[in-house]
């Protein structure tokens, strides 16, 4: 019985590997010509070199990474990938994010941060209180006249790749009671452990599949280099390539086309930096304009090293991705720090998720109403097609941890084993 793995993400990795140490027959395939999907790690000294920069003069560690796409493991101690990691020899980091601490106060005060954070939680009680009754968008729980308002939308972006206006109650909710507070890192890059995660696994890259035939005793799957028969598979794509039908159904599922465009990936997309002579400790924070709802939340020096990865989400990332992100970035840092240090920046790369083929954005959120949406896209299909993702798991979604789990529990479906996601 072969089963045929489509997407090489994090879900698509954990159902290939989970299904491979069972002894299954199983094959996996990914459009393009990496795994990972969005988690995808960059080499720093391959980056400073393809830009000539003088940083590679810095202290760096031998093979440092930055995170193009997910970074953190979220709710850590329950997150899979925190064991996966630790038993494959790679270094957590389990130093506080610091997101709630202004690097010196610059520009925002421990008053103004205080009463943010009143703000904050004020409408985050609000919105929880509200969770029993219909859904409704995120914006009708903090007044238009807020100052804190804009601040709390730029979070949303952080956080949903969403404004407030776009993202579900229902859908935020579910996530929010189930996270935790732990966010650590990996040194090596999360890109890199998820990858590593394939380690001996039948794949073959650069195969998108276009359709997906199933009204015969077996399934045959079209790509560009033939055909490929399968008694299972497992679908592992962005709600992007459902919902743009980049691969069809033969007999059609109109039911789970619908269902990712009603589970639209949000976008955050980051620029790094490298700095001249750093004056912060490691893992310091800045929020560049708390007032504003297009703004960066930039780390500084992550691991200590002489860099600076600055995050954009929601609209502003949107605005950006056409524009010039770093620019903005180095714009906000030297109204903060002063005119002085716009020459110790140097970009080496930026991230612009939406335009990459076969994913087209970075995390996924409900529209309004639409948080049943995430159980109908999971349903399997005749016992024979399964689908896994982020977007796919009730709580856990938006992350590799959720995509993991979708994986395995639809791996473990075809198994015979449990296929309840927890």
């Amino acid at each position: 019985m072969r089963t045929v793995v489509i997407g090489g993400g994090a879900a698509g990795i954990a159902a290939a590997r989970t299904l491979h140490d069972a002894a299954h027959d199983v094959l996996l395939v990914e459009a393009s010509d990496r795994l990972g999907g969005r988690a995808h790690s960059l080499s720093i000294d391959a980056l400073l070199s393809r830009e000539g920069s003088k940083a590679e003069a810095n202290p760096f560690p031998a093979g440092p990474n930055v995170d193009a796409g997910c970074g953190w493991l979220h709710s850590a101690q329950r997150n899979p990938w925190t064991a996966i990691a630790e038993l494959s020899g790679f270094s957590v980091d389990r130093s506080d994010a610091n997101w709630r601490t202004q690097w010196r106060n610059l520009s925002f005060s421990p008053e103004e941060e205080a009463s943010s954070s009143t703000a904050y939680q004020e409408w985050n009680a609000r919105a929880l209180a509200a969770v029993d009754g219909p859904d409704r968008a995120l914006s009708e729980f903090v007044g238009a006249n807020d100052p804190w308002r804009p601040r709390i939308d730029a979070i949303s972006g952080y956080a949903n790749g969403a404004n407030l206006s776009q993202v579900s109650l229902h859908d935020w909710a579910a996530y929010e009671n189930a996270a935790s507070d732990d966010n650590w890192t990996v040194r090596q890059g999360y890109g890199t452990l998820v990858t590593s995660h394939a380690a001996g696994l039948p794949i073959r890259l650069s195969t998108p599949v276009t359709r997906i035939d199933h009204g015969g005793r077996r399934i045959r799957l079209d790509t560009p280099s033939g055909t490929i028969d399968a008694d299972h598979v497992i679908v592992c794509v962005p709600t992007t390539v459902l919902a743009r039908s980049q691969i069809r159904f033969d007999p059609p599922l109109p039911n789970k086309h619908a269902a990712a465009a009603d589970l639209p990936l949000g976008l955050a997309d980051k620029v790094f930096l490298h700095v001249d002579r750093p004056e912060w400790p490691a893992n310091a924070h800045l929020v560049g304009n708390p007032y504003a709802a297009c703004t960066a939340s930039h780390r500084l020096s992550p691991f200590g090293w002489p860099i600076i990865e600055s995050f954009f989400g929601g609209d502003c990332a949107e605005m950006l991705e056409d524009g010039d992100a770093a620019a903005f970035a180095i714009d906000e840092l030297v109204a903060l720090l002063g005119s002085d240090w716009r020459r110790r920046f140097t970009p080496f790369a930026a991230t612009r998720w939406r335009h990459v083929p076969w994913i087209g954005g970075s995390y996924s959120h409900a529209r309004i109403g639409c948080v049943g949406q995430r159980a109908v896209l999971a349903e399997p299909v005749d016992g024979r097609i399964f689908f896994a993702g982020e977007a796919c798991h009730r709580e856990d979604f938006s992350t590799a941890h959720g995509a993991y789990e979708t994986g395995v529990a639809a791996a473990r479906a075809i198994i015979g084993g449990d296929a309840v996601i927890a």
